[in-house]
């Protein structure tokens, strides 16, 4: 790639999935650098005329896993933009005064919670939102020319998008931040109906016949979230759930009739059973993957309160989120096999 100053051939990483994200860097011939996302997603731009040819760029890129127990809208503010704005970090507030920010040598960070400090919960018929605004006014004593400052911070619950938009109103100096997330679920196999021990073998070693109990678990830390088992559908292999399956329940309309449900102490946990099989002709390993959805308390026109529906009223109803969660495998024990769980007799 040509040096210089990139006027021929250049790279842009982009923080987000579009061109219009943040632009991490840009650079050309001789650069190794390291950028990092602040979020799962980011864009990389190649540009090339037809001056030169070369054998292109080269790329690594490494991820981290995130913090499945952190349950707040997390936002990082520059010192030195304030100042430029004519702001003072000590003025930041959130919709709860009370509610402080760390504020280091360059930067004020805030930690917001889903349910304090003034977060507000809205929804509609795609998503649940969780909204606050960080307010800040001039510097000034007595009288002041710049507009306050209201830094809009949103969290859609979504499936992987991440869009950002900023723009400047009549009367305030408005930005506009929003992130978009999913829920997360887990979905366990238990050793028995009391749910006190799951499985932590993969494969999952079991009978045919054998009573197989799961539990759903939503992490989320706002309690007033539903957990409902719309779809749960058995396939021999992990992706493919299209060719070769087996519906245990579709729409909330159970389908297998091993099938049962269990109480659950927390509107967020889903417990349920159905009996192990084997496909024929096929793979002896079962994965399932399963749509859960995720709804407002006390929301009777969502999905959550809806029971067994058709397709056609599904595709009417509205208020909720769904996540998809693929579990296993399992796999039947060969005849003749030793089974651990089991005390040898003479």
């Amino acid at each position: 790639m040509e040096g210089g100053r990139c006027l021929s051939d250049f790279v842009e990483v982009y923080d987000g999935p579009f061109q219009t994200s943040p632009l991490l860097g840009k650079f050309c011939s001789g650069s190794l650098r390291t950028y990092t996302s602040s979020s799962n997603l980011l864009t990389v731009r190649f540009y090339s005329n037809s001056r030169h040819t070369y054998r292109g760029f080269q790329a690594d890129y490494h991820f981290t896993p995130a913090d499945q127990k952190t349950y707040y809208m997390h936002v990082v503010v520059s010192r030195h933009y304030l100042q430029q704005q004519g702001y003072m970090a000590w003025n930041l507030t959130l919709n709860d005064p009370f509610c402080k920010p760390n504020i280091t040598s360059s930067y004020i960070v805030f930690n917001i919670p889903y349910t304090r400090c003034g977060t507000v919960r809205e929804g509609n018929n795609n998503t649940i939102t969780y909204s606050n605004v960080i307010r800040g006014s001039s510097s000034g004593t007595i009288i002041t020319r710049n507009k306050n400052l209201h830094l809009h911070i949103n969290c859609k619950m979504l499936q992987n998008t991440w869009a950002q938009i900023m723009y400047i109103a009549e009367d305030n100096f408005e930005v506009n931040e929003t992130q978009y997330s999913r829920y997360d679920v887990n979905l366990t196999f238990y050793h028995s109906a009391s749910f006190s021990r799951p499985v932590y073998d993969s494969p999952y070693y079991v009978d045919i016949n054998q009573n197989l109990f799961l539990e759903a678990y939503l992490h989320s830390s706002d309690p007033n979230l539903v957990l409902f088992l719309d779809t749960c559908v058995a396939s021999p292999t992990p992706h493919n759930v299209t060719t070769v399956t087996y519906d245990i329940i579709r729409n909330g309309c159970v389908r297998d009739s091993t099938y049962s449900t269990y109480y659950s102490p927390y509107k967020h946990i889903v417990r349920f059973k159905f009996n192990a099989f084997q496909f024929v002709h096929s793979s002896p390993l079962v994965y399932l993957q399963c749509e859960l959805a995720v709804c407002r308390a006390y929301d009777y026109s969502s999905r959550c309160y809806q029971g067994c529906i058709t397709r056609s009223k599904r595709e009417a109803s509205s208020g909720h989120e769904s996540v998809t969660v693929v579990a296993g495998p399992i796999q039947l024990q060969e005849t003749g096999a030793e089974n651990e769980n089991v005390p040898d007799f003479e």
